[in-house]
């Protein structure tokens, strides 16, 4: 089994978060781990898993504008500096039959402000007919350029697990 992680991200929140995904699902299946702008467009046949993930802006995926903000905010740079993931998401060239997928976002965790990257995504997703394996899920950032909160790394490791434990299941 095969699984393709797809990041986009601003300071490297969630990269981290990304990674550590990654890290979860190799328990379970080979992973390539791609930034947006590396990323494929033409989902591979032995992929069987896709994850795409990205930081919550203005209430969902981040856009061109939103982008150039972060950008302003990071004295360092930005670690993706071109396209994002809703434009990668709308690029995307069909997908094999069999390819699940799953999407997460990081935010800052506030329950009174509302919107998911995730959830966006997962919409994206969906449109291009991809089975949505589990619902969006978001990891916690203090603030706008972090840092993640304290087991938010262990939390999406666990994820990552989960996730290729759960294919795994429903394959056999």
């Amino acid at each position: 089994m095969r699984a393709l992680v797809v990041f986009e991200s601003m300071f490297g929140n969630t990269q981290t978060i990304a990674e550590a995904i990654a890290q979860g699902l190799t328990t379970r299946m080979d992973v390539e781990l791609a930034e947006v702008a590396d990323a494929p467009t033409a989902i591979a046949d032995d992929v069987d898993l896709i994850v795409v993930g990205g930081p919550t802006h203005a209430f969902s995926m981040s856009r061109p504008a939103t982008r150039q903000s972060a950008a302003e905010q990071a004295p360092d740079g930005l670690v993706s500096k071109g396209q994002g993931l809703r434009e990668w998401l709308a690029s995307l060239d069909g997908r094999p039959a069999h390819t699940t997928a799953a999407a997460f976002d990081t935010r800052v965790k506030n329950p009174w402000v509302p919107g998911s990257a995730a959830r966006g995504a997962a919409k994206h997703l969906r449109r291009h007919g991809f089975p949505i394996v589990t619902e969006a899920h978001s990891f916690y950032v203090a603030g706008t350029s972090g840092p993640l909160l304290e087991g938010e790394a262990e939390r999406a490791r666990n994820w990552g697990a989960e996730l290729g434990a759960a294919l795994l299941a429903a394959t056999r």
